[in-house]
């Protein structure tokens, strides 16, 4: 038996639209991340980007679990001591809800060239229900797990 690498010509990319509305994030992210890398694919390779484009929307409108919503909060620094800062939830779901699926998925990716490659390139995310994607004719993608 011989192990299977996809070469670039192997892979065939596909769009995936996902509706965010009424969904938990983490259990969003986690098969929006699935998507991106390929893992859903029979010809998938970890060194190779052979995952599919994902458009999300209804950004606005996802859901967290317990008390998340009121607790959770965003790290990040400044490059200076002490300048640390942390941002709620509750706060950067009003201002940017684009940026709460995209760090959640983030969060679910591999920490590499790769993985910033596949986030930056192939993953859009809008907070409403339009999106300017309608030429590359995105097939609607539905998960089970939609309830709280």
């Amino acid at each position: 038996m011989k192990t299977f690498s996809a070469t670039p010509k192997d892979i065939q990319r596909h769009w995936f639209v996902v509706d965010a509305e009424g969904m938990v994030l983490g259990r969003l992210a986690s098969e929006v991340a699935r998507i991106l890398r390929g893992k859903h694919k029979p010809i998938y390779t970890p060194h190779m980007d052979t995952g599919d484009n994902v458009i999300v929307i209804n950004a606005a409108k996802v859901k967290v679990t317990g008390k998340k919503g009121e607790q959770k909060r965003y790290f990040s620094h400044t490059g200076y001591m002490g300048h640390e800062r942390h941002t709620p939830y509750a706060d950067l779901q009003g201002k940017h809800p684009e940026r709460v699926i995209e760090k959640a998925v983030f969060g679910m990716l591999p920490k590499s060239a790769l993985a910033r490659q596949v986030l930056r390139l192939k993953l859009r995310v809008y907070a409403g229900a339009e999106h300017p994607h309608a030429a590359q004719q995105p097939t609607a993608l539905t998960f089970d797990r939609k309830s709280a």
